[in-house]
């Protein structure tokens, strides 16, 4: 996509990688225990078991290390979706198909994608990436328009069922048209959850009353890739419509959320009609999804200079006023953690725009910061103290995890995007 010529440049000199470039060898071993410890993620669970819901297809989960006190057996939505990033080859198509039909198989059984393949957690979902999934499929592995047209028809009815209901279990469309991380037990914590975000401070522990950028931004990205598939089949009426569909969210979320003065996305707060004050890195999802303008992009481009640390984009701009507080819950989806996800997004949506320079500086940034660790602990993170990467990240509220799936497989991605394809 072309853009301002003037906008070339607006990122501080931190984001370009200054230091010596990273060499294919400096992560051989790094990339090596990561073609590794794949072996340890997978997992096959044919049959229910206990609350363990039985899956078709073996998958992979977040995290494993022997003996720790928080061990995985469920798939996980999200965490599906960038574990896969690294995985785009033939050796693995059967692996990855089948993480896809296990999304789709749980739809199917329970009207939603849990948060995980936990009977207890069928009351949440987690930020919604099946459509992406679905073409990423189509487009690495060239699957037929039968495949496609059965695996989108059952992400029509997802979008339709979850995200944009408005009755009980899915009371999520609340606002002109947007929607919201929810809960069936309609609490906060738990719909907080559902963000993927657990915990941050973005919605001010009331997340049933914000409408999250990147949520809306996700579901802008559906109706497109709906419209897309529609026109693969030359129904062009009804791709106008998702197109309509698409434009009209875009229009409400630049009403609602959009700062101009800032150059930044702020989630809303529909009981209150304000935007919220936390500016976070959920505001790069419409530029990922490619719901933004040229100005638009030049502006927050330019705003990334609030995120940038030593070791990477921090989640959150500041340290939250809760950190300060005694016995308040740890946010560590916010300053100064910063967490492989959020930095595919950004990389991504800046490559979709033509920051070519900026999203390479920040994917080597984070690259740095990832092999600094592994070099001197042997281990990969959950995620990390961009602010001093030299010190454990911020805790959660569970144990900190070691690993790490979505964080090996980003690392491992842009390695090949931006070390084994060097400028």
């Amino acid at each position: 996509m072309a853009r301002l010529e003037k906008a070339k440049i607006y990122v501080t000199d931190a984001l370009h990688h200054k230091q010596r470039p990273i060499m294919p060898r400096d992560v051989e071993a790094a990339r090596a225990y990561i073609k590794e410890y794949w072996n340890h993620l997978v997992r096959s669970n044919p049959k229910d078991e206990a609350s363990l819901i039985g899956l078709p297809y073996p998958y992979l989960v977040p995290s494993y290390a022997e003996g720790h006190e928080f061990d995985y057996d469920e798939l996980f939505y999200w965490d599906s979706y960038f574990m896969v990033q690294a995985l785009w080859d033939d050796a693995h198509k059967n692996l990855i198909t089948g993480i896809l039909d296990d999304l789709i198989f749980l739809f199917n059984r329970f009207k939603v994608i849990p948060n995980s393949s936990q009977y207890y957690m069928t009351g949440r979902s987690q930020p919604p990436f099946l459509t992406s999934f679905i073409f990423d499929v189509e487009n690495h592995y060239r699957m037929d328009i039968k495949w496609l047209e059965e695996h989108m028809e059952v992400a029509k009815a997802e979008y339709q069922t979850v995200w944009m209901g408005t009755r009980k279990p899915n009371v999520r469309q609340v606002h002109q048209g947007l929607s919201r991380y929810y809960d069936y037990n309609y609490l906060n914590d738990i719909a907080e959850t559902e963000s993927g975000w657990d915990m941050t401070p973005r919605f001010n522990r009331k997340a049933l009353n914000y409408l999250p950028v990147d949520l809306n931004a996700l579901l802008f990205k559906y109706e497109m890739d709906f419209s897309k598939f529609e026109r693969m089949k030359d129904r062009h009426a009804e791709a106008d419509r998702w197109e309509k569909a698409a434009e009209t969210r875009k229009q409400t979320m630049n009403g609602l959320m959009w700062d101009r003065s800032k150059g930044l996305y702020y989630d809303y707060d529909f009981t209150r009609q304000k935007r919220g004050t936390v500016a976070s890195l959920a505001a790069y999802y419409p530029m990922w999804a490619g719901m933004v303008d040229e100005r638009q992009a030049e502006l927050l481009v330019k705003s990334l200079g609030r995120f940038d640390n030593k070791g990477g984009l921090a989640t959150t701009d500041s340290l939250p006023v809760s950190q300060y507080v005694l016995g308040t819950s740890p946010t560590q989806w916010a300053y100064p953690n910063g967490w492989a996800p959020l930095h595919f997004i950004v990389v991504q949506g800046l490559e979709r725009y033509g920051y070519h320079k900026e999203a390479r500086g920040i994917a080597l940034k984070w690259i740095k910061c990832n092999l600094d660790w592994f070099n001197k602990h042997g281990v990969f993170l959950e995620k990390y103290n961009v602010v001093s990467p030299e010190k454990p990240p911020q805790k959660g509220l569970y144990p900190s995890q070691v690993g790490f799936g979505w964080t090996n497989a980003v690392f491992e991605r842009f390695c090949q995007d931006y070390i084994d394809s060097p400028l």
